[in-house]
């Protein structure tokens, strides 16, 4: 498995920015698909993006497309998450998480490892 270490989060005012990152330790970063997920309080954990291991194929949820930018860089085994134009209802724990394969999933079920998620508070 792989460890994964989530920094970046904070308050921020809605309209501003954010960039999460996701360092990854354990076997070749590239071989794995990365994806960002987040659970508000009383709701269910969804999926935000997700990245293939060659870091050229993406997929995002409706709720953040054109907002949000997930990217990679292997070299240094640490996914990204861009947030621009945050509302009030971004407002969650953010989650990062890897696949044991290369290719793209959105599924929960479909990561296998997962970070201790940070929090993302977005002040209207």
């Amino acid at each position: 498995q792989v460890q994964l270490v989530e920094s970046g989060g904070g308050l921020v005012q809605a309209g501003g920015s954010l960039r999460l990152s996701c360092l990854a330790s354990g076997r070749t970063f590239s071989s794995y698909a990365m994806g960002w997920f987040r659970q508000a309080p009383g709701k269910e954990r969804e999926f935000v993006a997700a990245i293939a291991g060659h870091g050229i194929t993406t997929s995002y949820a409706d709720s953040v497309k054109g907002r949000f930018t997930i990217s990679r860089d292997n070299a240094k085994s640490t996914v990204y998450l861009q947030m621009n134009s945050l509302k009030p209802e971004d407002t969650a724990v953010y989650y990062c998480a890897a696949r044991a394969v290369s290719w793209i999933a959105i599924m929960l079920a479909d990561f296998g490892s997962w970070g201790q998620g940070i929090q993302v508070t977005v002040s209207s």
